[in-house]
């Protein structure tokens, strides 16, 4: 399928502004930061607040969604994309928001620490940490602790895939789900028929995963740990039920479907769901693009079902 005259539409927009991989850190973050203010409207939901925990590398912020209704609700906590390097809590208010409006769940949306200077493995410690956090105080949350799924986008789908595999074999908390949007799920070498086949001109570049791997990892011996790679994974039975949601043109398109076929050769209840005409990160366009808000909807209803199937 050609590309979707909308998302055709925001490449045309974004022609001339400089590659990821050219730019400084801190440059490419501020260009980042700054598309928050091109996203449509979020849903309304009831409240939001921060607070800040002590973390395994210091202060970590959470920031916390509360859906309208009566709780105790489910809980979702969501780990931000951007290539382990990039993007915020702000970045991604809007999909946080929908997704919490949208599943009729609490979502609490962490601020773990970013490479390069916090690399491998501070961020997924961040993340183990925040889910047992939230667990264990899912009450003050207004939300049931027996009914807790994980969720992120890219570099925060990894997030989100390496806490299901971690608190499994680290000692919980019991998860009743994982939501992974187009997953970063392996190395970038030898790379996937997608790489080459998306490598540039829809957005994300093979060149910018490269960047954002030389910035993440300590040293490229550890692109095969199944902690940054989960696709490496030797096991993945066992692990909660998952949808993979992945995008046509994408460089990650394929390492996200082998994950889940691998998911669900061992036993996982898992959903794939490829949308064709779309890229990397269509559905932070909600309200802009109808793919992402066919997208957003059906996990939403995921969401709801993997909560609800929980007692």
């Amino acid at each position: 399928m050609p590309v979707d005259p909308q998302i055709q539409a925001l490449l045309d927009k974004g022609t001339g502004v400089p590659a990821t991989h050219t730019l400084s850190v801190d440059v490419a973050r501020a260009q980042y930061e700054a598309r928050v203010v091109l996203m449509a409207s979020a849903a309304e939901i009831a409240d939001v607040r921060e607070q800040t925990i002590d973390g395994p590398g210091g202060p970590l912020r959470i920031r916390i969604y509360t859906p309208h209704g009566r709780g105790p609700f489910p809980l979702l906590v969501f780990f931000h994309g951007s290539g382990f390097v990039l993007c915020s809590l702000d970045t991604h208010d809007g999909m946080c928001r929908n997704l919490c409006a949208g599943a009729g769940c609490v979502v609490a949306s962490v601020d773990y620490r970013l490479a390069p200077e916090h690399k491998f493995p501070a961020g997924i410690d961040d993340c183990l940490y925040a889910t047992r956090w939230a667990a264990a105080h899912a009450a003050q949350l207004g939300a049931n602790p027996m009914r807790i799924a994980v969720a992120g986008d890219s570099a925060g789908a990894n997030m989100a895939a390496v806490t299901a595999l971690r608190v499994r074999d680290e000692g919980g908390p019991p998860l009743c789900g994982q939501l992974l949007l187009y997953p970063v799920t392996d190395y970038h070498t030898p790379g996937t028929p997608s790489y080459s086949e998306n490598a540039e001109g829809y957005g994300l570049t093979r060149d910018t995963m490269k960047w954002f791997w030389a910035h993440y990892l300590n040293d490229e011996s550890e692109s095969t740990h199944p902690h940054a790679s989960p696709l490496r994974a030797r096991g993945v039975s066992g692990l909660p039920p998952a949808l993979v949601i992945i995008a046509q043109y994408d460089p990650l398109r394929d390492e996200g479907e082998f994950y889940a076929e691998k998911l669900k050769s061992s036993g996982v209840s898992t959903a794939l769901r490829r949308y064709d005409g779309v890229n990397h990160g269509f559905m932070f366009w909600v309200g802009v693009v109808d793919k992402a808000g066919m997208a957003m909807s059906e996990a939403c209803e995921w969401l709801r079902g993997v909560f609800a199937d929980t007692h």
